[in-house]
């Protein structure tokens, strides 16, 4: 059957108010166009897409609990006594965060509930960014003309992981405030302007009292502020780039084969909405976390062990484990401890990913428009560097619980140390020549038009050979 293109017959019926109202609003604004142009839009058809989809929608989940929990939470470090329900602590020193907090968790209706959505909302988020950048990085998709948009991710994940942290320190209990000490140990290292920082940020010397309420300050107004800006900003750009897409029969650098935004995509976004809501809910229902009643309140003098912070920062608390114990000297200015892993390592490689699409542009000399994503193993050294990288991290991750390890392995703290300090220098070089090498190996038989290229054969005998895979090859 034909399709008529001029569509469905009008109807002689008068239009209803509603319709009067949109043609009234369309004809003062044109919006009518707007709206058939974006939801003719095509969504490439692959799940891993929605990654990005998933980590805009924790997002979603964060604000409409962070919100709830504003209203019952005080950033004040003054001492007042716990009088609450929970009675380990009764009549104990506590600041008024930590009693609010408690408060929350014990006395507030679904507080213990939202509190627990929060928390496994915001480890969620920083897992999707974290994976979705990932997979824009082993698929190429950063590249010309994307590199934009590839600065506006990395900066949200930065963002992300400063909003975690400032919302981890602000229970003021026993494992928040000594994350808070080292953070604040690892912002007054930096040479020259250490101390000005750490003042700023923490309000003099540690602990003080305005830290909580500014460290509240940047949680609820300044980083969501440029979280939801950025993340409009980047879906934006998004929209007016278009989508990349993997290689298939049908795709080309032209096209986009997929489900248009309405209402293919609309349904499926929705649905994802809900189901992402649910089973953060689900978990955060069945599976307790941050327990502050069992840490206590923070005390100077105290620390917890173990003490293993969220997974997103286990890797800086790894670089700090395994920094080196000397202060050099460098023109007459000693250089702390804390400053070579906890501030000099993680910029340079927050600083290698904010400047790889131009990195791989320059050594590759590919600066052409690409709307086609890359196999990994069609981009060899691009490959290996985030192999590299993703072992680098893992291995700090696990050198941030090396306590935990050693009792696990019933050997001393010492040595699981040093076994870490050396595969944290050899096991990322040995990674990136690996995955080299069967990159560049996997290119030469998959069909790189810059290597000879085999393809497997189905034999008469139900085997596989390899044959020549160029123009002149056998059909």
């Amino acid at each position: 059957m034909a399709e008529d293109r001029r569509g469905p017959a009008r109807s002689p019926d008068r239009p209803t108010e509603l319709e009067r109202l949109a043609g009234w609003f369309d004809s003062r604004t044109g919006i009518g166009g707007v709206m058939r142009a974006a939801t003719a839009k095509v969504f490439p058809d692959d799940w891993t897409f929605l990654i990005g989809e998933i980590a805009l929608f924790c997002l979603v989940v964060l604000v409409a609990t962070g919100v709830f929990l504003t209203f019952f939470y005080t950033a004040d470090a003054r001492t007042t006594t716990y009088a609450g329900p929970f009675q380990p602590l009764d009549g104990a020193s506590v600041s008024a965060a930590f009693d609010s907090v408690m408060r929350l968790s014990f006395e507030v209706r679904a507080g213990l509930l939202m509190r627990q959505v929060h928390h496994w909302a915001a480890l969620l988020f920083l897992g999707a960014i974290s994976a979705h950048l990932v997979r824009i990085f082993f698929t190429g998709a950063f590249r010309r003309p994307r590199e934009i948009n590839w600065l506006i991710g990395a900066t949200l994940l930065l963002l992300a992981l400063g909003e975690g942290i400032t919302g981890y320190s602000l229970p003021d209990d026993l494992l928040s405030g000594t994350g808070l000490r080292i953070i604040y140990s690892a912002a007054i290292s930096i040479p020259f302007i250490g101390p000005w920082v750490g003042s700023l940020l923490f309000g003099g010397d540690f602990p003080s009292q305005d830290v909580l309420g500014r460290l509240f300050v940047i949680h609820i107004l300044l980083l969501p502020a440029a979280l939801l800006a950025g993340a409009g900003l980047h879906v934006l750009i998004v929209w007016l780039q278009g989508h990349t897409q993997y290689r298939g029969p049908r795709e080309t650098e032209r096209n986009v084969i997929g489900l248009r935004f309405w209402p293919g995509q609309v349904f499926r976004s929705t649905g994802l909405f809900f189901l992402t809501a649910a089973v953060i809910v689900l978990v955060a229902g069945l599976v307790e976390i941050n327990p502050v009643w069992d840490y206590g309140p923070y005390v100077p003098y105290v620390a917890t062990v173990p003490a293993q912070p969220d997974w997103y920062v286990g890797w800086l608390e790894g670089a700090l484990r395994l920094g080196p114990s000397f202060e050099p000297t460098i023109l007459g200015v000693t250089i702390p401890e804390p400053f070579i892993p906890g501030v000099l390592l993680p910029g340079l490689l927050f600083g290698l990913v904010l400047v790889w699409p131009f990195l791989e542009a320059r050594i590759t000399g590919d600066h052409a428009e690409h709307h086609l994503l890359d196999a990994p193993w069609q981009a060899p050294i691009r490959t290996a560097t985030g192999a590299a990288g993703v072992v680098l991290f893992l291995l700090l991750t696990f050198a941030g619980a090396n306590d935990v390890l050693a009792v696990l392995l019933d050997v001393p703290v010492e040595s699981v140390t040093t076994i870490l300090r050396i595969l944290v220098v050899a096991m990322p070089v040995l990674t990136w020549l690996l995955v080299f090498a069967l990159c560049r190996d996997l290119r030469r038989r998959g069909g790189s038009p810059s290597a000879p290229a085999v393809r497997l054969v189905r034999t008469s005998s139900g085997g596989f050979e390899e044959q020549a895979a160029g123009p002149d090859a056998p059909a």
